[in-house]
């Protein structure tokens, strides 16, 4: 679903900030060689997570759900020195094409790939976080939160994405739709969890901004 006219949409990505180089290349090689490429951030939201990015200025990110490794470099220019990024994907076969973007760009040796289950995964990082990016499979969205606010330094954020869900949280949830319901559950969470104020923005697929108090 579109949220915004296809022409409202384009004057948006126009008067944002440019895609860098390296990321158009990611974005194109992405469409022409991997399966969903609609997972990719893309361009517009790319820009928003690499301003918020900049703004923390975080020194620990954690990602869940790296996919191609678009999110994962716009959040690295925001870094800060020395910082370091987490991100763990379960699918193997695109650990290499993550690794090449990864090494071609300024932060290389800042990331470290995580291959495997999240939820196993996320309880062996010893780490406190100030940016956390979840962009992985719905029905774990509820299990992942808990699991990573006391990882959270305090004024940490939380990025939920697609929480919106192509519009499908505002419509009737059918009995078999399970990422819906959770997805529900969660936005529900995140307004009224005390540990965390939280402002959902209607960005792209829906992108959730999450303070950790």
């Amino acid at each position: 679903m579109h949220f915004l006219s296809d022409d409202l949409d384009q004057y948006v990505t126009i008067h944002s900030q440019d895609e860098p180089e390296l990321l158009a290349q990611l974005n194109k090689e992405t469409f022409q060689k991997i399966l969903q490429p609609r997972m990719l951030s893309g361009h517009f939201q790319g820009r928003v997570l690499s301003m918020l990015s900049k703004i923390i200025a975080p020194k620990t990110i954690l990602e869940i759900g790296t996919y191609t490794g678009y999110a994962t470099l716009c959040m690295a220019e925001g870094l800060a020195e020395n910082g370091t990024i987490d991100t763990i994907d379960i699918e193997e076969e695109l650990v290499d094409f993550q690794k090449k973007y990864f090494d071609k760009s300024s932060w290389g040796s800042q990331i470290t790939q995580h291959l495997g289950d999240a939820l196993e995964i996320i309880p062996t990082l010893n780490k406190k976080y100030d940016l956390v990016f979840i962009d992985a499979d719905k029905e774990n969205y509820i299990n992942y939160f808990h699991l990573i606010v006391p990882m959270m330094n305090k004024g940490g954020i939380i990025l939920s994405d697609n929480v919106l869900w192509s519009g499908k949280v505002v419509e009737e949830v059918k009995p078999n739709d399970l990422a819906t319901k959770i997805l529900l559950e969660y936005n529900k969470l995140l307004k009224e969890d005390s540990r965390v104020e939280t402002v959902l923005l209607p960005i792209r697929d829906g992108l959730t901004v999450s303070r950790v108090k």
